[in-house]
């Protein structure tokens, strides 16, 4: 995490939503996985923004890409400026026991990691 960066919480519950990078005369909005979401903007633009993206992402599907060049379907378990945790999800065809895959990466998240892409169609 750069050192520059300002913190910016949740007003109703003070949760960390996100950073704000300084950039010129502006603010650049990084979100939770430490990766920027808008370009430059003023103070409150970049709030706004933060405000507007919350951590409901984090609970969406996402991927990875592996070493082999595989994307496979995971869930981050945890994210913060010490690495961002991720578990493999096979959606409801886990089986009860089945032994859990996780994986850590890097902040910010590397672009290995992506939003989950649905199939088309």
């Amino acid at each position: 995490m750069d050192p520059d960066w300002i913190e910016h919480r949740r007003g109703i519950d003070g949760e960390l939503i996100g950073w704000m990078e300084p950039a010129g005369d502006g603010f650049v909005a990084i979100d939770l996985l430490g990766r920027p979401r808008t370009g430059a903007l003023d103070w409150l633009a970049a709030e706004e923004a933060l405000d507007a993206l919350g951590i409901g992402y984090l609970g969406d599907p996402h991927e990875l890409r592996l070493e082999t060049g595989e994307w496979i379907r995971v869930r981050i378990t945890e994210a913060s400026p010490r690495g961002i945790r991720l578990k493999q999800d096979d959606g409801s065809a886990q089986a009860v026991g089945a032994p859990q895959v996780f994986f850590a990466i890097g902040f910010p998240a590397p672009d290995e990691l992506r939003a989950f892409v649905r199939d088309p169609g």
